[in-house]
This record gives C-alpha cells, sequence and structure tokens, in this order.
C-alpha cells in the first residue's frame, strides 16, 4: 500500500478562489481556503467510546485502521485535500497516542510555509480550574487561541469517521447562502443514529428544527414553519467567524456541547443555518461491527465503499521508516499488509495485517484485523506476534499481543455478545477483540 505523508502534498496545492455574489448584498470575495479557513478537530468522542476495549489506552481518533492509518488520518487528509492547511486539534481523553501521532505526522516543518497542525490538549488555567466539559467548552476555553488565526470561517470537525468529504464545496455552499452557521448532514433523509442528533430541513435547505438523540427529543423548532424533512446530523459545522464568538462568549457562555446546545441555540435566535447535504460514504464507527467491517474495505478489489488506494485523494498519515515486509512461502489473498511484517509460512486471507506483525510456520489468519507490534523482538518462547500452527479467524487483535503455538482465535462457542476482559478478550457481535499486550499461553482455545 502507497503511504502518503503531509510533507509530500505540500506542493499538490490548489489557489482557486472563492467568490460569493449575492444580487441583495454587496459582492464579497474570499480568500482561498488555506488563507480563510481554520478547521477545529476533536481527536475524542466520548469517555464512554462505542469502541471499546480498543480505546482502553487510546483515543477514538488515535485507533489504528487499514493497517498503517488512524482514524483521525482520514479527517485531517480530507482537510489536506481541500487545501486547508491551518488545523487546531482539540485532544483530552487518552490523548497521549493521538498527541504525539498528529505531531509527528502533521507539523514538522511546516509553519515557514503558513501550514501547521496544532495541538491543543485539554488544560487547567487560573481562570478555570476544570478540565473540557464538552465541545463547546473546549472551543471557548481555546478561543484565545483561535482568534490568533484570522480566519473568516472555522470549519469543526469529529476526529473519529471514516469518510472523503471535498470541504471547499461544502465551503462553497455556505458563503453562497451566506450562512452564518452551516451543517453537514447525511443526505437522502436517510434515517440514521449518528449520534449527532437530526435537524428539520425546510425549503432552500434551511434548518428550523433540531431533534436530540438517541429518542429523537425535538429540542427547537421554528415557530410557524412547515416540516419538511429530517436528515441525520454528521457533527460538521461551518461557523463564521464573529458567529461563534458570540455564540461562545455571549449567547450561550455556559453551554457544554456544540450539537445539543450551541448549534440548537442557534437555530432559536434565528441565525441563518443551512444544511448541507452528503451522499457519500460516511462510517461513524458506532460499533465495534462498524469498525470490523470498514477495516475489510481495506482489502476490497473492487466496489469498495471507501478508497484506501485513491491517488487523486489520498489518505496520509506518519512515515514509519520501516523495512519492507519478509514474505517467507506464505499464501496471502485478499489481504492488507503493514510495513515491517515477518510472515514466515503461513495463510492469510481476507484480513488487515499491522506493521511489525510477526507470524510463525503453519499459522492461519482469516476474516481478521491485527493492528501489529510498536517494537521488535527477538524470538523467545513467548514473543510478540501470532505463534506457529495458531488459527485466527473474525478476530481484532490490538497491539503487541503475544499469541502461543497452536493457539485457537474462533470464537469457539459462537458467543454473540460476551466479556472476558480479565483473560484479555471481549467477544462483540460475534467478533472476538482481544485486549492490547494480552497474552495467550500455547493451545489457548477462545
Amino acid at each position: 500500500m502507497a503511504l502518503f505523508t503531509f510533507q509530500s502534498s505540500i506542493n499538490l496545492k490548489l489557489h482557486s478562489r472563492l467568490a460569493v455574489t449575492n444580487s441583495q448584498k454587496p459582492e464579497r470575495h474570499f480568500s482561498p481556503p488555506n488563507q480563510s479557513v481554520a478547521a477545529v478537530v476533536f481527536g475524542d468522542a466520548a469517555q464512554q467510546s462505542r469502541l471499546y476495549p480498543l480505546t482502553k489506552r487510546r483515543s477514538e481518533g488515535a485507533v489504528p485502521v487499514a493497517g498503517s492509518y488512524r482514524l483521525i488520518d482520514a479527517v485531517i487528509s480530507n482537510c489536506i485535500n481541500s487545501n486547508i492547511t491551518k488545523v487546531y486539534a482539540l485532544t483530552q481523553f487518552n490523548s497521549t497516542s493521538l498527541n504525539s501521532h498528529l505531531s509527528r505526522a502533521y507539523s514538522a516543518g511546516l509553519l515557514a510555509n503558513q501550514e501547521f497542525l496544532e495541538v491543543i490538549a485539554a488544560y487547567q488555567s487560573p481562570e478555570d480550574a476544570n478540565w473540557f466539559q464538552g465541545t463547546a467548552d473546549a472551543m471557548r476555553r481555546c478561543l484565545w487561541v483561535l482568534e490568533q488565526h484570522p480566519a473568516f470561517d472555522f470549519l469543526v470537525l469529529p476526529g473519529h469517521h471514516l469518510y472523503k468529504m471535498d470541504y471547499q464545496k461544502l465551503l462553497q455552499v455556505h458563503r453562497s447562502n451566506r450562512a452564518d452557521v452551516t451543517v453537514s448532514v447525511l443526505g437522502s433523509a436517510r434515517d440514521y443514529n449518528t449520534g449527532f442528533g437530526s435537524f428539520n430541513v425546510g425549503s432552500g435547505n434551511i434548518v428550523i428544527g433540531f431533534e436530540k438523540e438517541p429518542d429523537l427529543i425535538p429540542v427547537f423548532q421554528v415557530q410557524g414553519s412547515k416540516f419538511s424533512e429530517k436528515f441525520s446530523s454528521m457533527g460538521i459545522y461551518v461557523i463564521n467567524r464573529q458567529v461563534m464568538i458570540k455564540l461562545l462568549k455571549e449567547s450561550f457562555p455556559k453551554a457544554n456541547d456544540l450539537k445539543n446546545e450551541v448549534i440548537p441555540g442557534a437555530i432559536s435566535l434565528g441565525l441563518k443555518v443551512h444544511a448541507y447535504q452528503f451522499d457519500g460514504y460516511w462510517e461513524d464507527m458506532r460499533s465495534i461491527e462498524a469498525y470490523y467491517n470498514a477495516n475489510m474495505e481495506s482489502t476490497k478489489k473492487t466496489n469498495m465503499k471507501y478508497n484506501f488506494h485513491d491517488r487523486d485523494f489520498p489518505l496520509y498519515t506518519l512515515p514509519r521508516h520501516l523495512p519492507p515486509s519478509l514474505v517467507t512461502d506464505a499464501a496471502i489473498t485478499d489481504s492488507t499488509i503493514g510495513d515491517g511484517c515477518i510472515l514466515n509460512r503461513c495463510s492469510i486471507r481476507s484480513s488487515v495485517i499491522g506493521p511489525r506483525t510477526r507470524v510463525g510456520d503453519g499459522a492461519v489468519i482469516e476474516d481478521s484485523v491485527i493492528m501489529g507490534s510498536d517494537i521488535y523482538q527477538s524470538v523467545h518462547e513467548q514473543s510478540i506476534g501470532v505463534g506457529e500452527g495458531s488459527f485466527i479467524k473474525k478476530a481484532i487483535i490490538d497491539k503487541n499481543v503475544r499469541i502461543g503455538k497452536n493457539v485457537k482465535i474462533i470464537n469457539r462457542d459462537n458467543v454473540l455478545e460476551g466479556n472476558n476482559e480479565t483473560n484479555g478478550y471481549i467477544i462483540k457481535s460475534g467478533i472476538v477483540v482481544v485486549l492490547r499486550g494480552a497474552v495467550f499461553p500455547d493451545e489457548s482455545i477462545l
């Protein structure tokens, strides 16, 4: 798999200028997105992650995907491919791995080009001794940093979703409508619980109401407006700079959450809130099963919902500088193999194999995600990797797991849901999920 890095994109910039014309008001001209827009990416979703136990020691944005990437790479790559190269990443829960990845992958040597990704970790201050209380609180607490950048609009993005979107199209719609806020919604009125609520959208794509999930409780509806269609929110917002500052500081100074408080509040105040419909593939990683299926997309040759190999809209990540994978008489079909793997006389089918994975002779891996290892180890009785003669089927193996010889990870009892965390694994939707650093002695059967 060819990997793209942020540094390799510097010469691939677009220089289009967005011009917005309105017959009622004077014409306004906007600088290109890399000068007039700053993205604010939230690296973690919540304390109660739907991807647990993969998020036991990392935030959702830092969860590996497709062998060589992290989930947040998809969102940052969308920014780069949309010519938005000023990005602030706000992080808090289990953020060590995410902060390290972002800083190493996207920040080095870019300040001279006025391009940057700045990580802002949750902090305490003399004015506020609390940590971030939510997305709105985080942005309010970081306004002193955000206001330093002369952005006309701020693009707010969750950092753990998998999709491809040209944000320039979203910005163009936002500006042509002269909107105060534009929300991105799933197109075709798809009835889908995204966790971000649903918007009632009237004629002209004007948002007239909001319903909070999971019970879809109406939070606000414009009086006298006629209901048109309900669209699921993607949690993506474009907010005018001055509007954002006023909403956070003056209108809702105590609000903690953007999706349930500030955005519905903007509708209630009569601000011009528009909806932008997105009809492409979008996966919010709402469950272990959704995460598993997203990884399986990287093993397909055709009919891919998400193309990890798209050279026109590439996916960037951290260059690891690992040696090529060493394959010795192994049978590998329909699989994705990361860098630095050592694969002996094994069989791998329809699986994702992460960096530095070691697989012993006679091992069989089918329909599984092996995240790999952070380090190389000398071979001994119980080294990191998959031991000789072991069989793994429909499983997710987190990093640095030691699997002995002739181990079977096959969900022997066909359990749909099971919690055996004390022994190093759980089962979700029939998928065995092995915890990071777990150890399974020879002849173990799961």
